[in-house]
């Protein structure tokens, strides 16, 4: 079953050649906690004949300080690389490793078994053609095994091997394993897995992994290295699919040429082929398929490629290149299922960068359907979703993508969300299906536009959004604002913290989410008087520099000013006018910004107003110098 050849000493150049011509199979091995995920990926990178001699000395020697197999070699250290987890005798991190045969090359992900690491497992099976699902004979059907299960068929994974190990410490009972069969094929038809095979083994002694186990004679199916070597690989089967190609790059090294490269997500194109670029919904001719080795006639699902058109086409990065046949899905809301890999929960309304093959866009989370409980499968109501949890939502776009649902396209179908502010991943996403309401809602053109409206008012129009501690002055100050603007003849309305609670927002509470919502909510009723050719001004605390970050998004360059309520947090407990302070500092009001709840101050504000050297008259009229000088007003 090694890899190693004669060619190795008589022809090295075919012996590479046919080693790049293997294909690849990715898998990972899950399951609960000392199942013995670790010690059957080392039994198959020992019998594969992948390990160096000082790898083997290595292992026998940390074996004798780490193991758990008395004198004999501990097979799972060869993977369990991080000191933590030798200690502790668990898997913590996503591990990988390369092994190969003479048949096909492999990739494995030895995937955590706690809980608490389900976003690692999800990393690591993002990619995987097959999963290996370990059960220990002796205990049989588990919580963490029907969790690891729901995982698998959530990220769509088809090919799932129910590993019963540690048979030796059962003395190979048939029994023991027909019933561990018949207990998994009733939870598995729940789950809508169907591509399942079962192997009793021993990863420790070797029993059913590359070869026959003389001590189950009962059993006739295949080895665990036999289903690995024969398994469909995802790319074959992507190949049958309609054709997608996720454009990353393009490719203008001269004014003769202009290509479009990236890599074949599934089915096959050929030179001639009709194609449809989304979301633009343009059409084309494929005229060359373009390769570092040369021009192909037809490229399939794996291959990385660069496509000329027959036509001038604007092409982006980030867009999806189909047939015309069977051109992808646009849409800009969705139905998905999100989990969330960050300590900071996940907030519905709050706006996160979302990337779905090589586009990136804006997006928003408008609702949290349900939470799903993956140790009982139960849903569970939501308003956030907590670190390693994983819920269904309905999501909404800046502007539309191209996409296949997850089940059938997992490169067009997948997406990450990212931190708007400090770039960091932040969850992982599959898409479902378009929401009706994605087809049905357009944006209607209207003649009188914003610029029509200002121009009316002899104004530039603007959102002034007044941020800072509770007490700190906001409200006083954008009112006495206001009141200058209007004198000057300028066209305004206020929107304040406390009279919007009393209407539009009287359903929130002071929840870091519904404080999110809150914003929102203010955010968008503020982009719309912008656009009516109003100067907007706005009174609240925003605590959160990323829902301020949105409402600036929300309208043109310019036209956004951050004012900064610059009080120290001493200066306005003191003033207290409201009595706030003291009811948060007695324990009676829950989430009070600056004391239970965190105020993330600006950190280029277009103005910064410090009340403790300035007067509210001086402040505001600060202010009105600052719209001067940018040109807002000019009176």
């Amino acid at each position: 079953m090694a890899h190693i050849s004669d060619l190795i000493a008589t022809d090295i150049e075919q012996y590479l050649k046919a080693h790049e011509t293997k294909s690849l199979l990715r898998f990972i091995t899950c399951g609960s906690v000392d199942d013995g995920k670790s010690t059957l990926i080392g039994r198959l990178l020992y019998e594969s004949k992948m390990l160096f001699e000082d790898q083997l000395a290595a292992v026998e020697a940390d074996s004798k300080k780490y193991g758990t197999q008395g004198d004999a070699i501990d097979f799972a250290l060869l993977v369990d690389g991080l000191a933590a987890e030798r200690e502790q005798g668990i898997t913590i991190d996503v591990a990988y490793r390369f092994f190969s045969t003479d048949k096909r090359k492999f990739i494995v992900a030895d995937t955590p078994g706690h809980e608490q690491y389900t976003r690692n497992m999800v990393t690591g099976a993002s990619t995987a053609d097959a999963a290996i699902l370990m059960v220990d004979a002796r205990k049989g059907i588990l919580t963490q095994t029907r969790r690891h299960s729901y995982l698998i068929s959530l990220l769509g994974i088809r090919h799932v091997v129910v590993a019963v190990n540690k048979m030796d410490l059962v003395d190979y009972s048939e029994k023991v394993y027909r019933q561990i069969v018949q207990d998994y094929r009733v939870f598995a038809a729940q789950l809508g897995l169907a591509d399942v095979t079962f192997i009793p083994m021993s990863a420790f002694k070797g029993d059913n992994i590359t070869g026959p186990s003389e001590a189950m004679p009962w059993y006739r199916g295949t080895t665990l290295m036999g289903y690995l070597e024969t398994v469909e690989v995802d790319d074959t089967r992507m190949q049958r699919t309609p054709f997608r190609l996720p454009v990353q790059w393009v490719n203008r090294p001269n004014l003769d040429f202009r290509g479009f490269a990236g890599t074949v997500a599934s089915g096959v194109i050929a030179a001639g082929d009709r194609i449809r670029i989304q979301p633009s919904g343009k059409e084309s001719t494929v005229a060359r398929i373009v390769t570092r080795d040369g021009d192909l006639e037809r490229a399939v699902a794996g291959q990385s490629v660069t496509l000329t058109l027959a036509d001038e086409v604007d092409i982006s990065r980030g867009d999806v290149i189909s047939t015309v046949e069977a051109p992808a899905e646009v849409a800009d809301q969705f139905e998905c299922t999100i989990t969330w890999m960050h300590d900071e929960p996940m907030l519905a309304g709050r706006p996160y960068l979302l990337k779905i093959g090589a586009k990136t866009v804006t997006a928003t989370v408008t609702d949290i359907k349900y939470q799903v409980n993956v140790n009982t499968l139960e849903h569970v109501a939501a308003k956030t979703l907590e670190l390693n949890a994983i819920g269904v939502c309905n999501l909404s776009l800046d502007r539309p993508v191209a996409f296949d649902p997850h089940r059938d396209n997992r490169d067009t179908g997948g997406f990450i969300l990212i931190d708007r502010l400090s770039n960091s991943t932040v969850g992982a996403g599959l898409l479902h299906f378009a929401l009706r309401r994605a087809h049905n809602i357009h944006l209607q053109h209207i003649d009188v536009d914003k610029a029509a409206r200002a121009a009316l008012k002899h104004q530039k129009s603007c959102m002034l959004w007044f941020t800072g501690l509770s007490g700190a002055g906001k409200s006083s100050i954008a009112n006495l604002v206001e009141k200058k603007l209007h004198a000057l003849g300028h066209h305004t309305y206020l929107l304040d913290g406390d009279n919007v609670r009393h209407g539009l927002n009287k359903d929130l509470g002071f929840t870091d989410a519904d404080r999110v919502e809150n914003i929102r909510r203010v955010a968008e009723v503020a982009k719309l008087m912008v656009d009516a050719g109003l100067v907007v001004l706005t009174a609240f605390i925003s605590p959160f520099r990323s829902e301020r970050q949105m409402a600036r998004a929300l309208v043109d360059e310019g036209e956004f000013v951050e004012i900064f309520v610059d009080t120290p947090l001493e200066v306005a407990e003191q003033r207290d006018v409201k009595g706030l302070y003291k009811k948060a500092r007695r324990g009676e009001l829950k989430n009070f910004t600056g004391i239970d709840s965190p105020y993330e101050a600006p950190e280029n504000a277009e103005i910064r107003l410090e009340t403790t050297r300035l007067s509210l008259e001086a402040a505001a009229e600060a202010v009105i110098a600052a719209l001067r000088q940018r040109g807002i007003i000019s009176n």
